[in-house]
């Protein structure tokens, strides 16, 4: 029985698909975390097993390395594979320059490492995705739990200093207890509702000590796979105007 998607899953399986036509016999795949790349994920299974095509996948987090291995994808470590044909993943927000917020699933480190040891970064959105200005969505950073109310009151020190319209700070829990990333740190997200300079927010924020990673995702995607509710794609590639 066809099961029946809701509004939102057709536009995410609309981009999941345009991406799987991608994927070339032989490639070394990075697989994203969050419901779009679970998509991805279950299509890319789908042509694999019609196709008989040999790939193998590195997956960002435990549960989309789960879900890869229940529908027959063979699959990797980014040690052992080296380096990347194409990762696709989903994102929270982009912007005009395809710079991106992720995280929103959790898993905003290995999504970073898997993203920038690979040759073509696709990334899987739906409209309602695109801003002006990244912010709106709550920047996740990852921190270390040792003294992370420290790294805390340093972040909230240091965003008094940045263009951004808001400061509040979150500790991102499970029930009642801090929420845990597959590596085994926090996350704090920071409620910035518009981010005047991402580069600039994103290096300070990584020369805090206890800081890990942040979410904003900056020149690493190469297009973004736009999925609409009527089931229908557009693909965006970043076009760089001071190029000739």
């Amino acid at each position: 029985m066809t099961r029946e998607l809701s509004a939102a899953d057709i536009a995410k399986r609309a981009a999941a698909k345009e991406a799987v036509a991608l994927v070339e016999d032989g490639m070394r795949l990075g697989l994203g975390t969050g419901s779009t790349a679970a998509w991805y994920v279950e299509l890319l299974a789908e042509r694999v097993k019609a196709e008989k095509l040999n790939v193998i996948g590195v997956p960002t987090s435990v549960r989309t390395g789960k879900q890869a291995e229940s529908l027959g994808i063979k699959l990797t470590t980014l040690d052992e594979a080296g380096w990347l044909d194409l990762t696709v993943d989903g994102a929270d927000e982009f912007d005009p320059d395809l710079n991106l917020i992720k995280g929103g699933g959790g898993a905003l480190l290995q999504e970073k490492i898997v993203a920038t040891a690979s040759d073509r970064v696709v990334i899987l959105t739906d409209p309602t995705k695109q801003v002006e200005s990244l912010g709106a969505f709550p920047l996740p950073v990852e921190v270390i739990p040792f003294g992370w109310e420290t790294t805390r009151a340093i972040i909230e020190d240091l965003l008094e200093t940045l263009d951004v319209d808001g400061r509040e700070t979150v500790l991102r829990m499970n029930k009642d207890e801090p929420y845990l990333t597959d590596c085994g740190h926090f996350i704090i997200d920071l409620h910035l509702k518009r981010i005047g300079d991402a580069e600039e927010l994103s290096d300070a924020l990584n020369r805090i000590a206890g800081v890990v990673e942040n979410g904003l995702f900056i020149d690493i995607a190469d297009e973004i796979i736009v999925g609409h509710e009527d089931g229908t794609a557009d693909v965006i590639v970043y076009e760089d105007e001071d190029e000739d």
